[in-house]
Order: C-alpha cells, then structure tokens, then sequence
C-alpha cells in the first residue's frame, strides 16, 4: 500500500520537527519546507495527499501559497498560525483551507485533523451512488469530476465548499442544522468551529447565488438551520 503523502510548509524548525514526528507514526511520508516559494513549488510539481501551511513564512506567505494551490489542486489543506483573529480564520477559509489551527497546539489534534480530512476526502472521492450529474435549476453538479456550473458558467470550489454543496444537493428539501452540517462534513473526531458552517455557506452562495442575499438555492430556515431548496 501505497503511503499518505504530506506536504509541510513551515519555517519553524522545532514545530516541523514535532509534527513530522507525530504523522511519521502515524505511517505517513513527510515532505518538509521552510521557504514558501519552494514549498509552494514543490507543491505543483509533486503530488501530495494533505498539505499543512505556515501562514507566515519566508518569501511568499501563507495566503498566496494557498491561493495559487487551490486554483489547481481540490487536495485538503491545513493553515497553521499564531494569528487567532477571526478576520484571518475566514480569509483563509475563503481561499480554500479545508481547516486552520492556531498555535500553540496539541500535536494529537493535529494528527486527528489530518486523518479526518483525509478520509473524507477519499470517501468523497470514491463515493459510488451518487449519480454523474445532479442538476437543480440553472446549476449542474458533475460528481465525479467535482464540476459545477451555473448558467453554463463553471464555478470554483474548494473541496468542502464542494462537498458540503453535493451533500445538500443529494438531500434536497432537508433542514440541516449548523451541528447536523459540522459532523456530516468536517466530521465528529474534528476539532473545530461550527461557525465554519456559516462560512461557507456565504462562500457558496457568492459562487452559485445571483443574489447572495436574496438566496434561491441554500436557504435559512430561522432557527433550524439550511436546506438545499427545490423549487426556484
């Protein structure tokens, strides 16, 4: 069997060294990088299962690192920082992070993150019963290919923008709450913040709604939570 491949992107030594350690164990093989430029082109030329990313780094930081990952590759991607600001948090969210953890952090939580968007990235992409094309009004999602397109128009998506908009597509009709979301989504063993929900359902509504504040498709149900609506 073939080992996860991960991709660490940071410039603190003494950190890398501890989360190297804790993945090693966890029988993953560790590619390591201190300079975000060579980091971010390692990153395009080599194939990586997980990426983890310093948000300050030398040469290029964090955020571009992402960005420019994220326009090619649909991967999980982890954000590492000491900056706990929410205004940081929801930036790099919208540039695809699938997680941010802020430092100080426990290196066991670090390995259950990893794990967790690792496994839901591979059921998402080896799911199976779920058919080719799902189409909902103007919108159409191509499942396989992780393709969606509005009024022809294909929109970009991060992976969990992606996922968490299929899951509401198969479940048309269906109030989920932000909890029922989290735990489908990012999963019950993940450590997080439930107003991750929150985020991205504003990301997807900017790429899929014509009128992200008058929503059509993903609707708030006050008090309950989100449903994928069916009539348009």
């Amino acid at each position: 069997m073939n080992k996860t491949q991960i991709l660490i992107i940071e410039d603190d030594v003494n950190i890398a060294r501890l989360e190297i350690d804790y993945l090693e164990i966890e029988g993953m093989n560790i590619t390591h990088e201190v300079d975000g430029m060579k980091g971010l082109e390692l990153a395009k030329q080599k194939s990586f299962d997980l990426i983890i990313i310093d948000l300050m780094l030398p040469s290029v930081d964090g955020f571009e690192i992402l960005k420019e990952i994220r326009e090619k590759f649909d991967i999980p991607m982890i954000m590492i920082s000491a900056r706990s600001e929410d205004i940081d948090k929801i930036r790099a969210l919208g540039l695809g992070a699938d997680d941010y953890i802020t430092k100080p952090f426990s290196p066991s939580e670090m390995v259950a993150r990893v794990k967790s968007h690792l496994k839901r990235y591979k059921r998402l992409s080896d799911k199976q019963h779920v058919l080719d094309e799902i189409a909902i009004a103007n919108m159409l999602i191509h499942t396989k290919s992780h393709r969606v397109y509005v009024d022809n128009k294909e929109i970009t998506l991060t992976t969990k923008e992606f996922e968490l908009l299929l899951f509401m597509a198969t479940n048309i009709d269906i109030i989920f709450s932000r909890n029922q979301l989290f735990e489908k989504i990012w999963g019950m063993d993940n450590y997080g913040d439930i107003g991750t929900v929150a985020v991205h359902i504003q990301k997807l509504r900017k790429k899929i709604e014509k009128d992200p504040t008058n929503p059509v498709f993903i609707e708030t149900v006050w008090g309950a939570g989100y449903r994928m609506n069916k009539r348009h």
